[in-house]
């Protein structure tokens, strides 16, 4: 940058700020923890090979990445982002389920309602059958579809990382 403020690379670094710093667009002064904790985790020589290696077009999507890579590690050193990830795909997992519950206890009231197109002849013990039956097939084959996608199913309860 120059002889205005060095970047937030250069001042957390102790360094001076060269006019060609390829720190200073994507890591202002004004805003020091983004680069705090992207070098925490990359460390600055990893995160200046990055970059250097990328397009200038690609680099502002790349800092954000790594931005938000290193804001997951902080949290969860373990899993990072795929922490984040396999939190949201089990909460459409149980989300597919509920409404698949949803969907057949729709079912089942509509059956109940077509109820006087079943067979006369039938009993109350037989048509109750027949509608539990259909209804829990619908709900194995959703239940199936659900269980079907890739979640990693995490055993150890979590707080969620958007709050």
């Amino acid at each position: 940058m120059g002889g205005s403020s060095p970047c937030a690379s250069c001042k957390l670094l102790r360094r001076r700020c060269a006019k060609d710093c390829i720190f200073a667009p994507y890591f202002p002064s004004d805003d020091p923890h983004k680069f705090a904790i992207v070098h925490k985790v990359f460390g600055a020589s990893n995160v200046s090979k990055m970059l250097q290696e990328l397009p200038v077009h690609q680099r502002i999507d790349a800092v954000s990445s790594l931005v938000y890579e290193a804001n997951a590690r902080v949290r969860d050193p373990v899993y990072g982002c795929v922490g984040a990830i396999s939190y949201l795909q089990n909460q459409v997992s149980q989300l597919q389920m509920q409404l698949a519950v949803a969907q057949t206890e729709i079912l089942c009231i509509q059956m109940q309602q077509e109820e006087p197109a079943l067979p006369t002849q039938m009993d109350q013990d037989e048509k109750s059958l027949l509608l539990s039956n259909n209804s829990f097939n619908n709900l194995q084959h959703y239940l199936s579809f659900a269980s079907s996608s890739n979640v990693i199913q995490d055993p150890l309860k979590r707080e969620s990382l958007w709050t």
